[in-house]
C-alpha cells in the first residue's frame, strides 16, 4: 500500500508542481530583458511571467485545467473497469502525462516564449490538454486501487489476548485514505514549493521540466512492485445492465420520483417472466441501490469546490498586490497543502480516536458538513483580506494595474495565510471523507466509476466558476469572495439537512450482504491476495476498536 501512495505521490508533485506555474505564465508578461520568464533581479518587485494575458485569463485556465482534469476520469473508470483494469489503465495515463509534461517544457522554451504569444500558448494548452486526460485516468483508478488492498470488508468481534476486539473495515478505509490524503499533499507541498523558486530564480521551461523526472519513478515503484498487489481483474462494461435494471424498477414504481427497487431483485421476479439481461443477483440490486445514494451526496460537492478553486487563481494573484518579501506570489498557496500535512497526524491521531472513545460517532457525512463551514470561514477570510488591499493600494480598487508596475498594498502577504489553512482543514473534513464514502458505497464491479463521479464533481465546480469569471478581476474580487462564502454556507447547511437518514444508516449499508455477479466477463474465481490485512503496516491492529 506505501508503495502506491508513493507513486501517487510523484504523480501530484508532477501535476501540481506544474499547475502551480499556469497563473503567472498565462497572466503577467515577459519581464523586462527575460527570455526564460524569470525577472532579472529576483529579489525585486517583478513577479514571472510569460504569456501577459491578464487575471481572467489566468482563472479562466484554472478553472478549464480543473474542469478537464476531473472530467476525464469518467473515462479513465469505464476503461479499467470494463476494459483493462486500473493496473493497466494507470500505466496509460502515466505514458499520455509523460508527453503532456513535456509539450509543456517546450511551450515554455525561450525561442518560443520571445517569438509571440500564439506558439507558445497554443503548446501550453496542448500540453495541458494531454496532462488533464492523463490525470483523470490517473486518479479515477489509483485510490481504488490502493483501498482494495484492504480485503477486510466484513465487521467483525475477534478476541485477542483475552479481550474482544471490533474489526471494522470502515475504521480502516478512513485512515487508509486519510493518509492516502498526507501523501498526496506530501508531493503538492515539495512539487509547488520548488517549481515557484525555479519559475522565480532561473526559468518556467526548467520549472515545467523537473515534476517530469520526478513521475518517471511511477512506472518503476509500480511494476517492481506489482506481484504484490491484489488486481482485481475487468469485468465488462456492468453500465448497460445498470440502465436496463433501472429501467426495469423504475417502470414498475408508482410515483414520479421513486425508484422500485424491490421489483428489480431477480427472486422476485418468476423465472418465465425474467428479461435474459438480468443475470445479476439480488444483492447487486442493494450496492447499486447503495451507490446511486452516495452519488446523491455528491451533487453538494460542487458548491465545496467553488471555494476550493479561488486558491489556484484568484488567490494567487491576491498575494501579487501585496508585499512579497522576496517570496514568490505563487508559493504562499503552499500553506493549503502543508496544512493538510500537520493535520493529518492530528486528526488520526487524537481527534477521530478522542471522538470513537466518547462514543461520538463522527461518520463521513458529519465530517462532510462540517468541512462545508471550513470553506465558508476561509473564503470570509479572503473577502476581509481583498477589501484591505484594495482600501490600502496605491491604485484603490484597481490593485492589480499598481501591481503589474511593482507598486503594491502595504501588507505583508504572509497575512494571506488564514484562508489557505482554513481550506486545508476543510478538504480533511469533505474531500477525504467522500473519497471514503465513494469507495464504501460502490458496488465491486463500480468501484472506479462511483470514484470518478466522485471526482466529476470538481469538473462541475470549474464549470460553475467560470460564471464568477467577470468578477474575479479589480474592482469586484469582494463581491466575488463573499458570493462564494455565502453559497458554500448555504450549500453546507442544506447538505445537512437534506441527508439526515443517510447517516443514521451508516453501519446498515456497509454491512449490505456482498454479491456474487461481478459482470458480464465473469472470472471463475476471485483472484487471491497475496499477504494479508495483518501484513501490510497500514492495515494493522491498530485498527481495531476494543469493545
Amino acid at each position: 500500500m506505501y508503495t502506491i501512495a508513493f507513486a501517487e505521490l510523484c504523480e501530484r508533485f508532477s501535476y501540481y508542481g506544474s499547475a502551480v506555474l499556469y497563473t503567472n505564465f498565462v497572466n503577467r508578461p515577459l519581464p523586462p530583458g527575460s527570455t526564460t520568464g524569470a525577472p532579472a533581479d529576483p529579489n525585486g518587485s517583478i513577479i514571472p511571467g510569460a504569456l501577459g494575458m491578464g487575471p481572467k485569463a489566468a482563472q479562466g485556465i484554472n478553472l478549464f485545467n480543473q474542469f478537464f482534469a476531473y472530467l476525464m476520469p469518467l473515462f479513465g473508470a469505464w476503461l479499467a473497469d470494463a476494459k483493462l483494469g486500473r493496473y493497466k489503465t494507470i500505466h496509460i495515463a502515466i505514458v499520455v502525462s509523460t508527453i503532456a509534461h513535456v509539450i509543456l517544457v517546450a511551450a515554455a522554451a525561450p525561442g518560443v516564449l520571445t517569438s509571440g504569444n500564439k506558439g507558445g500558448f497554443g503548446a501550453f494548452i496542448i500540453g495541458l490538454l494531454l496532462l488533464c486526460t492523463g490525470t483523470g485516468l490517473f486518479k479515477a483508478n489509483i485510490s481504488p486501487l490502493l483501498a482494495e488492498q484492504n480485503r477486510d470488508t466484513r465487521m467483525r468481534v475477534e478476541v485477542q489476548n483475552g479481550e474482544r476486539v471490533l474489526i471494522d473495515p470502515s475504521i480502516t478505509n478512513s485512515r487508509v485514505f486519510l493518509w492516502f490524503y498526507f501523501a498526496i499533499n506530501i508531493g503538492a507541498t515539495v512539487g509547488q514549493v520548488c517549481m515557484v523558486f525555479v519559475e522565480k530564480y532561473h526559468s518556467f521551461w526548467l520549472a515545467f521540466f523537473l515534476p517530469t523526472v520526478l513521475f518517471l519513478l511511477c512506472p518503476l515503484v509500480l511494476a517492481l512492485n506489482k506481484k504484490h498487489y491484489h488486481l482485481t481483474p475487468p469485468t465488462g462494461s456492468v453500465l448497460q445492465k445498470f440502465l436496463q435494471m433501472f429501467g426495469f424498477a423504475k417502470k414498475r414504481s408508482t410515483g414520479a420520483f421513486s425508484v422500485n427497487w424491490e421489483a428489480a431483485k431477480p427472486s422476485n421476479v418468476p423465472v418465465a417472466e425474467r428479461p435474459g439481461w438480468m443475470t445479476y443477483d439480488d444483492a447487486w440490486v442493494d450496492e447499486v441501490k447503495r451507490g446511486l445514494m452516495a452519488c446523491k451526496v455528491f451533487l453538494f460537492l460542487p458548491i465545496f469546490f467553488l471555494a476550493y478553486n479561488q486558491m489556484t487563481g484568484n488567490l494567487t494573484t491576491q498575494a501579487g498586490t501585496m508585499e512579497l518579501h522576496g517570496a514568490p506570489n505563487d508559493v504562499i498557496q503552499n500553506l493549503n497543502p502543508l496544512s493538510i500535512i500537520i493535520m493529518v497526524p492530528i486528526m488520526d491521531k487524537v481527534v477521530y480516536p478522542g471522538l470513537r472513545k466518547m462514543g461520538i460517532a463522527f461518520t463521513p457525512l458529519k465530517r462532510m458538513a462540517v468541512g462545508f463551514q471550513f470553506a465558508t470561514a476561509s473564503m470570509v477570510a479572503a473577502c476581509v483580506m481583498q477589501y484591505f488591499i484594495y482600501e490600502k493600494s496605491p491604485c484603490g480598487w484597481n490593485a492589480n494595474t499598481c501591481a503589474e508596475e511593482g507598486e503594491v498594498a502595504p501588507i505583508n502577504v504572509w497575512a494571506q495565510s488564514l484562508p489557505y489553512v482554513l481550506v486545508g482543514i476543510a478538504e480533511i473534513f469533505t474531500n477525504v471523507s467522500s473519497y471514503e464514502y465513494a469507495f464504501a458505497k460502490a458496488p465491486e464491479n463500480m468501484k472506479s466509476l462511483v470514484m470518478s463521479v466522485n471526482l466529476f464533481m470538481s469538473a462541475i465546480s470549474a464549470a460553475l466558476g467560470q460564471a464568477f469569471t467577470p468578477i474575479s478581476g479589480d474592482p469586484y474580487l469582494v463581491w466575488n469572495y463573499a458570493a462564494v462564502s455565502g453559497i458554500s454556507f448555504i450549500g453546507g447547511i442544506a447538505f445537512w439537512l437534506l441527508l439526515p437518514h443517510l447517516d443514521s444508516q451508516e453501519d446498515k449499508l456497509n454491512m449490505l450482504q456482498k454479491t456474487e455477479f461481478l459482470g458480464t466477463v465473469q472470472p471463475n474465481a476471485r483472484p487471491r491476495a497475496r499477504g494479508g490485512c495483518r501484513d501490510q503496516g497500514l492495515i494493522a491492529h491498530c485498527f481495531t476498536v476494543v469493545v
